[in-house]
């Protein structure tokens, strides 16, 4: 059943439109946790999915976050199949879905953030993923210009002492 849908004609696993819903999706190997935002969810129409479970995750900031809960989405990438477990988060990120260690280990992959690509065995053969970079500067850019103040100068602070 497509719980997507709400539909017997397709199952979840294979549903296109779910597949294609979810993007900006960062895969980092330095977090134990695979997260989604509670708002894609909600888009998603998968609020009922989600199973009660507060948990406290920090961040390198040692900022902290509880969850609303878990859910299992099915994941979807160069025609590789996985159900992964995500936790739900209320708080805002730059991305819709983070995908961790756990996912890395699972799908047997190896990243490389100075390649920005991942590669995985399937049973056509390796297959790579890449980053989108131009989407990754955009997503880290610093979006308020701060102003550079002159320093002064020997000239400048001794002519204000006279």
């Amino acid at each position: 059943m497509c719980k997507y849908h709400g539909t017997h004609r397709h199952k979840i696993e294979d549903c296109r439109q779910l597949r294609e819903e979810v993007n900006r999706v960062l895969v980092d190997p330095g977090s134990s946790a695979n997260i989604i935002r509670s708002k894609v969810v909600k888009q998603l129409g998968l609020q009922d999915q989600i199973v009660p479970a507060s948990r406290v995750l920090n961040g390198f900031n040692m900022a902290s976050e509880t969850t609303r809960g878990e859910i299992i989405l099915p994941i979807s990438i160069a025609g590789t199949m996985q159900s992964t477990r995500f936790h739900v988060i209320e708080g805002d990120m730059r991305y819709n879905a983070l995908l961790g260690g756990s996912w890395i280990h699972n799908m047997r992959a190896v990243p490389s953030t100075l390649h920005q690509m991942i590669k995985f065995q399937t049973e056509e053969g390796v297959k790579t993923l890449h980053g989108e970079q131009h989407a990754a500067k955009d997503m880290f850019a610093i979006e308020e210009a701060v102003p550079i103040l002159k320093p002064l100068t020997s000239e400048t602070s001794t002519s204000k002492g006279k």
